[in-house]
């Protein structure tokens, strides 16, 4: 019998197999969620980044953890119809985690994951710059990740930071590797010009995933060319949210009357995004005494 997700897994496989190139909407919580679908994206994105904001308050350090970054994707999908495809870092440990991260996830609802092969949390007496695994040991985590699948629609995307740690020709070493495993897509973070996608595009048979991409690569088409179904634009919206509480909170801290703040959500916006007629119509039925 097929899952509540499974429609989803199908149209996010079905945007992967086609030949645009989408930009997913960046969500953080069930609002922000409801606020894509309505607006008309045809993905969501959720990343470990705006995890970590949304549900801690705390920068992207990986401190956010499996349960708690999963329990937010499930209150995602529980307020969009829209295929959610999120970030699942390293897969919050070794190759065995990785392994509870895919299944945790599943559950979760998500139509599609990334796994990377960047060495998280920063180690001990490394330097600012990231560090990046051995590529055996993202074979491994690859491998890891598709074993723990159980439904067979859900994606996992292998990501690497490559472009901007070790160089383009290891870049495409670790994709082919990747591809050579299994994954159903390539996230490539870094990728700062159309000669390297250039380079890389032609290697890959399999779908391309950018991270956000510099204003060079901004243009669908030419990403569409390339192979690339997905490209992020960063996360604007949660930092546009943060902007705007903390304005609000303050002019009413200096004193601006409640019905002079600007910049409010409208009581009709509030209403749809929170399904209020649904919520009266299941009242009237549920709840209301009849004859």
């Amino acid at each position: 019998m097929p899952s509540r997700w499974t429609e989803r897994r199908k149209k996010f496989r079905s945007y992967l197999a086609g030949n645009r190139c989408y930009h997913p909407g960046s969500v953080h919580d069930p609002i922000s969620a409801r606020i894509a679908s309505e607006i008309g994206f045809e993905i969501g994105m959720f990343a470990g980044s705006t995890g970590s904001l949304g549900v801690l308050s705390a920068p992207d350090l990986i401190i956010l953890t499996l349960t708690e970054f999963a329990d937010q994707a499930l209150r995602i999908n529980r307020a969009m119809e829209l295929p959610l495809m999120v970030d699942a870092d390293h897969g919050y440990g070794n190759a065995l985690s990785v392994m509870r991260t895919v299944e945790e996830l599943e559950i979760a609802g998500v139509s599609g994951m990334s796994i990377e092969d960047t060495a998280l949390p920063q180690p001990f007496g490394t330097t600012e710059k990231p560090q990046i695994l051995s590529i055996e040991e993202g074979i491994g985590k690859m491998k890891a990740a598709l074993a723990a699948r159980r439904d067979p629609d859900l994606c996992i995307a292998g990501r690497t930071s490559a472009p901007i740690i070790t160089g383009i020709e290891d870049t495409i070493k670790r994709a082919q590797a990747y591809e050579k495993v299994g994954v159903d897509a390539i996230f490539l973070v870094g990728v700062k010009t159309r000669a390297e996608l250039d380079a890389i595009a032609p290697a890959v048979k399999i779908p391309l995933i950018l991270g956000t991409a510099t204003p060079e690569l901004m243009d669908r088409e030419y990403l569409a060319a390339r192979g690339v179904r997905i490209c992020l634009q960063g996360h604007l919206p949660i930092q546009a949210a943060i902007q705007a509480i903390h304005d609000t909170m303050k002019a009413l801290r200096d004193g601006t009357a409640p019905k002079d703040v600007k910049g409010l959500a409208s009581a009709d916006l509030v209403k749809r995004v929170t399904r209020a007629d649904d919520y009266d119509r299941w009242t009237k039925d549920y709840l209301a005494t009849k004859p």
